[in-house]
Formats: C-alpha cells, structure tokens, sequence
C-alpha cells in the first residue's frame, strides 16, 4: 500500500489481549489511511503491582505514565489508553489527539453460571477493582459482598473458575471486544449505574509538539467527533471533581441531536448512603463547560465532603 507520510507510525500499548485490540483498531483506523503502523507494548505499573488495589496504587498515570515517557522520549508516536484510565489532567506537553467511536457504555456482571441473577437483597461475591462499582453495588445492592479483583479478563475469569466469586462486574466494552458476550448474566442500566468518564472509548495520545500535519492526519484517521464531543464533557467534569479512576465518580455525555449535548453524573460515597446526582444540557460547543458546571453543582452539594471523607479514609 502506498503510504501518505514515508513514517511508520509507533503505537505505545500495553500488552494485555484488550489492549493489544485496542492498538490494533487504531492502527487499522491509519492503514486505511495510508500510514503503515508498528505496535510497541509497554509495560506499566498498573501492570506490574496486581497485588495492590487501584486506590491504594493512586489514581494519577497508573496505566499511562510509562506510554507517556515513551511519546516524550520519541520510542513511540502515539499511546492508546482505555479513555477511562487516563487521569484527569494530561500534561502540558502532551495532548489528547483523538477518540475513537465509543461502544456501549453500560457495566455488566459475568459469570459461569447461566442461571445466576442479581435480585435485590442478593448476597452474592462479585468481584470488581473499581471503586464506583463498588460503592453503587453498596447503593443499589447493598447485601452484595464485593472483593478485589485485578488483572486482565483472562486472569479474573480464573477467580470465577476458582469460585472465588459468583460474578465479576466489568464494562461491556471490555467484555464484548475479548468476546465473552455470552458470559455477561446482568447489564447495569446506564441512569443508575453511570459509568466513568471515558468508559467504552479508546484514547490517542500524543506529543504536544508532533508535526501538525502528522498531528492533523492521525486524528481525521481515528477521531470520532460525536464521542469527541461527549469525552470533553465528561473529562472536563473528572478535572473539575479533582477525581481520577480511584475516585466514586461518574459521568457519562451523549449527543441529544446535533447541536445538543447532555451530560449526567455525580458521586456517591463509599457505603453508598450519600448519592448526588445531576443531569444538563448545553450546545455541543459548551461540552467543556457544561461538564464543569456538573462537576461545580455537585461538588457544592456535598460532593467536597464525600471526596474529603474518602481521602481522609486512604491516608
């Protein structure tokens, strides 16, 4: 295939199977588009420390931080990311380039039992390493006993098949791309359980200082405008609440028509007690400002109080 630049075009992944699908979407987006590709897998410290929870890791780059060291070192020209496990505030001298078409965003509940079903005062073992997950499950299921369960898809299904748990909740998207549709027993109804801002998208990163045209043909290869619009929202509400993936914070931003932007979202407090939530609308041309606006409402509802307990409780 001829290319439309003479550079291969190095993608920083992770190694895990759903990154490795992430990368490839991407680079099947710029093949397309006449670039030739190379993947290079990176290892992170979210990768490394499977024996710590993802709060007690911290929220800031625990998958990201080495793929950026790679986009500012030159070793790659653009990091693929799950939009979710990027921290609220990318650096200065890197930026956000594109998303790519967002898949369903609800969470779901697998397990190896065909016949199990989540019913209301249900005191089943779930395993989760999210903690909004958890903290709507003590909402909305509060008898539900919740344990820890890091590690890739793979690896989790091993703690089902060992019955360390009844079932995992994971995100559909996730689930649905390594294939498993047919495990998912349960799917969360997005208006009760919000997912994380960026759930069910794929970021592009890269270096702020790229050549813009290189810059400017990678992202009309990729981006998706409509999720571009809704991730503004929704990123500018997590930068805003301060809040990274550690943090029981959710939003979720859809398109209306398409001049219209909605965004819901909130937070809710560790043992599920305290729940705020709220729900705008504004111009597609305002996402970044109607998410901070969600995230200023909620925070002057109480939401500084939850995030201060929960801090507070860390430490």
């Amino acid at each position: 295939m001829q290319t439309t630049h003479n550079k291969i075009i190095n993608i920083g992944t992770r190694g895990s199977k759903l990154a490795l699908w992430q990368a490839n979407a991407v680079a099947a987006k710029l093949q397309a588009a006449g670039f030739a590709t190379e993947l290079v897998i990176i290892t992170t410290k979210g990768d490394r420390m499977l024996d710590k929870s993802l709060d007690k890791l911290g929220s800031k780059g625990v998958f990201t931080e080495e793929l950026e060291d790679g986009l500012r070192d030159g070793s790659i020209d653009i990091a693929v990311h799950s939009a979710k496990d990027v921290q609220s505030k990318v650096s200065d001298d890197l930026e956000l380039l594109a998303f790519m078409e967002r898949e369903k965003v609800n969470d779901v509940l697998l397990s190896l039992n065909p016949g199990f079903k989540l019913e209301p005062n249900s005191n089943a073992r779930i395993g989760t390493s999210s903690t909004r997950r958890r903290a709507l499950l003590n909402k909305y299921y509060p008898n539900v006993i919740t344990g820890e369960s890091r590690g890739n898809l793979q690896t989790r299904l091993k703690k089902l098949e060992n019955g360390e748990f009844d079932a995992l909740m994971l995100a559909y998207a996730g689930v649905h791309r390594m294939e498993y549709d047919n495990l998912i027993v349960h799917v969360f109804p997005e208006n009760e359980f919000v997912p994380a801002a960026g759930q069910g998208s794929v970021a592009v990163e890269s270096a702020m200082n790229m050549e813009p045209e290189l810059k400017a043909r990678i992202k009309a290869a990729v981006d998706h405008p409509e999720t571009h619009h809704c991730l503004l929202a929704e990123r500018a509400f997590l930068r805003t609440m301060e809040g990274g993936c550690s943090i029981p914070s959710f939003t979720l931003a859809t398109l209306k028509d398409e001049n219209t932007l909605q965004i819901q979202g909130g937070i809710v407090s560790l043992d599920g007690q305290r729940h705020l939530y709220e729900v705008y609308e504004a111009p597609i041309a305002e996402a970044e400002t109607i998410g901070k606006k969600l995230a200023e409402t909620i925070l002057s509802q109480g939401g500084d109080v939850i995030l201060k307990e929960i801090k507070e409780h860390r430490s």
